[in-house]
Order: structure tokens, then C-alpha cells, then sequence
């Protein structure tokens, strides 16, 4: 076979696969609008174009927080997701070695229809809260977003932010104690926790959970649905371990110890003594 008839047949084969995957999903399509009875109305994208979203990105951001929200709402018809940083180029993660590139910088922008505020490890988290011109945009922006939202202990920055007084949210499981003696917050041990127009994300992973359920107050139900099956998310960990409150104490030291030294901070003291915020 010649290189050029490798070309061809390669292209020939990249090509079927991708006929396959239409066809299979426009027939599945076809047979949902066929085989199924009519749902209830759901929102539309706004006039004009579908929603801004913005997220925020700070140094020592955890990975997961900004980046599992965007996968959900870049899917969302319309939709923009921007990734929004004090000064634009690349932020780094709470372990140092990834690095996630802020398109924006924050004198760039001045409204939103969804603000996101990431959670970070202790340095990270603490220094966001002690930053007044973080805290101050983040207060300018919310004055105009529908939503406003945060995962993990992002939620500790809404609440330095004074946008969580007298509120019920969520946050990272072992910065929960932190937040309700700190803050006038009730935290509730929820995947997300909406009060208003906030809606805050328990740890981590949860901002995908929180994203999913975001997608429906945006875009209806019925895409949202779609969103949760383009992206496959069934979740099925291998181990019944990441529910807080049903690990045992040694399970919980070893889960925040491993988070201190993958973010440098195992030899080093605590931000806050007697308080991990994770």
C-alpha cells in the first residue's frame, strides 16, 4: 500500500467514525422525538445570545473546580465561558505544576450573567480572601450577574466577599467548621446549596454536580440532560470513600495530609493554626 493510499484510506476511516457518531445520535434523537411524550416548556437562552459566564481564577486554584464547571457550561447553546484573572496568561494550580491561561483580566470586565469562584488550598484560598481588589470586583460583578456561584472553599471567598451574610451554603467538607465560625453562613452538608441568586458547590468535584444543575436554570432541563450524556457522566468510583461524613477519622487525616504535600504545604505551618481549609 502506498503512502498515499494510507492517506486516503485513513481519511476515508476518520470520516465513517464521525458519520457513525452522527448517525447514531440522530437516530436516537429521532426515536426521543418520536417515542416520547412532550415535556413541560423550559427557559431559553436569553435574547440575544446565550449566557457570559465567567470564572474566576486565582493563584493556587484547585484544577477541578474552574475546569469541571466548563466543561458542563461550554456545552450550553450560546453560552461563553471565559477563564477571568487578575492579569491575563496563565494561573497556577494549587500543586504548582498545571497552569490554566486567564483570557481576561479583571479591568476587562465589568458584568456577567454567571460569576464562578473557584476553591484553593490554604495559601491559596487565604490570600484570595485578603485580596481587596478580588473581593471588590467579585462584589461589583455579582451586583448584575442571575448567578452567582462558587466550588469548594470558593464559597469562603463569596463569604469574605460579605456575599453569604445571613445565608445558607456549602464548601468543602473540612473547611465547613471554618466557614460557619467565620462567617455569618449556615453550611449545610450538600452537593449545592442554592440561596438566591448564589449557589454554592461542595468540594471539588461537586462544581460538575452543581454545573449540571446550573445548566437547567439556564438552558431547561431537557439540555441539561443532554449536556450530562454528551459529556458521559455517570459517576461509579471504584470506592465508597468520598462522602465526609461516613469516612472515619484515619481516612480523613490521610485525605488532608496527601492535599498539604501535593501543594508544598506538608512541612510547613497551617494558614489558619487549627484549621484546614484543604
Amino acid at each position: 500500500m502506498t503512502d498515499s493510499t494510507r492517506t486516503a484510506h485513513s481519511t476515508r476511516h476518520s470520516t465513517t467514525r464521525r458519520n457513525v457518531l452522527r448517525g447514531t445520535v440522530a437516530t436516537a434523537a429521532l426515536a426521543a422525538t418520536t417515542t416520547a411524550p412532550a415535556g413541560p416548556a423550559h427557559a431559553a437562552p436569553p435574547a440575544g445570545g446565550g449566557p457570559e459566564i465567567g470564572i474566576l481564577l486565582y493563584d493556587g486554584f484547585s484544577l477541578l473546580d474552574p475546569t469541571g464547571p466548563a466543561e458542563v457550561l461550554s456545552r450550553l447553546p450560546g453560552a461563553t465561558v471565559t477563564m477571568i484573572a487578575e492579569r491575563r496568561g496563565a494561573v497556577r494550580t494549587d500543586t504548582g505544576d498545571v497552569a490554566v491561561v486567564a483570557e481576561r483580566s479583571l479591568d476587562e470586565v465589568d458584568r456577567l450573567d454567571v460569576l464562578l469562584v473557584p476553591g484553593a488550598g490554604n495559601r491559596g484560598t487565604v490570600a484570595a480572601m485578603n485580596n481587596r481588589t478580588l473581593l471588590d470586583w467579585i462584589r461589583r460583578i455579582h451586583r448584575h450577574t442571575r448567578w452567582t456561584t462558587s466550588v469548594c472553599t470558593g464559597s469562603i471567598v463569596l463569604a469574605a466577599a460579605g456575599l453569604l451574610d445571613g445565608r445558607q451554603a456549602t464548601t468543602y467538607w473540612a473547611a465547613a467548621e471554618y466557614l460557619e465560625a467565620t462567617f455569618d453562613v449556615t453550611c449545610l452538608p450538600r452537593r449545592h446549596v442554592r440561596s438566591g441568586k448564589i449557589i454554592t458547590a461542595a468540594g471539588v468535584s461537586a462544581g460538575i454536580d452543581m454545573a449540571l444543575y446550573l445548566a437547567s436554570l439556564l438552558a431547561g432541563a431537557d439540555t441539561a440532560k443532554a449536556v450530562q450524556l454528551a459529556i458521559e457522566y455517570v459517576p461509579q468510583p471504584p470506592f465508597d470513600a468520598g462522602d465526609a461524613s461516613r469516612a472515619d477519622a484515619r481516612l480523613k487525616e490521610r485525605a488532608l495530609r496527601l492535599l498539604e504535600e501535593s501543594q508544598g504545604q506538608g512541612q510547613g505551618p497551617r494558614s489558619h493554626p487549627g484549621v484546614r481549609l484543604g
